[in-house]
């Protein structure tokens, strides 16, 4: 046991001795420039690109009406809440319709007072006729007769006017839907006073959709030269593309406060599926071709609210701040300041920012 125990005693310190020379020889080795990240860059290119510029606009719709009331009276039932779907002639509200229903009630007496008041002078007009052709009456009486049957006539038409009136009275205490339309607010609630012109609820046609975009005047002229107007739009599969209104116009006074003119592009209807009333697109107004500073949309690094670049130096990279113009698809994203057509740029930033990286690609050397 003693034996064994010596034995282990004197191995020991060689095995950790060779464990040293083992590690000190890996120390020493030179580091081997492939285990280094490599990343490919690409250059800064000047390419002739459609310009113009581009602003935010907000979904509206074209077709959207705020339902007033049109009859005083408390207001009973608010039949719809916003968000639900509605059609034409639905009935949206009541209101208390008490008095409209004595003043209809009122103008039918008044229609049957004025029936017979009028079937009374056309038996008096008739029996003053007969009695003037056999001589026992004057033509003065016969005057008379005609004058009472036409006040009578007038006084039918009159009550029969009235009562259309009452029964119009009558049906605005029930508030109707003008169109096929959503609910997209409700202005009043059930126990309301309502009266002429107060506004119930607000209602809008999911189709047909426009971007409504505000103008600065400043950039009036550049509108008005633009050869295309194009919206953003996500589709179907939810990439973003950009789609050509079916109609543009204008209106043609500026905005005294703000200082811009609204333009409303009407938007396709194959193209307005899944968009709401309020939402912010993108609007862009092309021009004619010009020349700008292009960079691959993957060198692009956007942390908060810093978008910066690795640049190739001696050293390896530098990160640049850059400020971005508009993005022109395949052919990259525009810069508008930070770079220069002389400078190459990481297309791999997170592996650009690692210690040690090289770059590697045509556009390095």
């Amino acid at each position: 046991m003693q034996q064994r125990f010596l034995l282990r005693a004197r191995v020991q310190p060689a095995a950790v001795g060779r464990v040293l020379l083992v590690l000190m020889s890996l120390a020493v080795l030179p580091v081997s420039a492939q285990n280094l990240p490599q990343v490919n860059v690409a250059a800064v290119q000047l390419k002739a690109v459609g310009s113009g510029f581009e602003m935010d606009g907000v979904v509206q719709p074209v077709k959207q009406s705020t339902v007033s009331a049109q009859a005083s009276g408390r207001l009973v039932t608010l039949a719809v809440e916003a968000g639900d779907p509605v059609r034409a002639g639905q009935l949206l509200a009541t209101i208390d319709d008490r008095e409209t229903q004595t003043g209809v009630q009122r103008s039918r007496a008044q229609a049957a007072q004025a029936q017979a008041e009028l079937r009374n002078a056309q038996a008096n007009f008739d029996r003053t006729r007969e009695l003037l052709a056999q001589g026992f009456i004057s033509q003065a009486a016969m005057d008379t007769a005609d004058a009472q049957l036409k006040s009578a006539q007038a006084g039918r038409d009159q009550a029969s006017a009235g009562e259309k009136q009452s029964g119009l009275s009558q049906g605005f205490t029930r508030v109707t839907a003008p169109f096929d339309a959503f609910v997209l607010q409700t202005l009043a609630e059930a126990g309301d006073l309502a009266f002429p012109g107060k506004p119930l609820l607000t209602l809008y046609a999911p189709l047909p959709l426009r971007a409504v975009v505000q103008v600065p005047v400043s950039r009036s002229s550049q509108v008005q030269g633009s050869t295309a107007v194009e919206v953003q739009l996500r589709g179907a599969d939810g990439s973003l593309q950009w789609v050509r209104p079916s109609q543009t116009s204008h209106l043609p006074a500026a905005d005294a406060v703000s200082q811009t003119i609204e333009w409303r592009l009407e938007l396709p209807a194959s193209a307005s599926q899944g968009l709401l009333p309020g939402q912010q697109v993108r609007v862009r107004f092309a021009a004619g071709p010009s020349r700008r500073l292009l960079i691959p949309a993957a060198a692009v690094l956007r942390r908060g609210e810093l978008t910066a670049v690795y640049v190739v130096s001696k050293q390896g990279f530098a990160l640049k701040a850059i400020r971005l113009g508009a993005e022109h698809g395949a052919q990259g994203v525009e810069v508008l300041a930070g770079l220069g057509d002389t400078d190459r740029v990481a297309l791999d930033p997170v592996r650009a920012g690692l210690a040690g990286a090289q770059a590697v690609g045509s556009a390095a050397k």
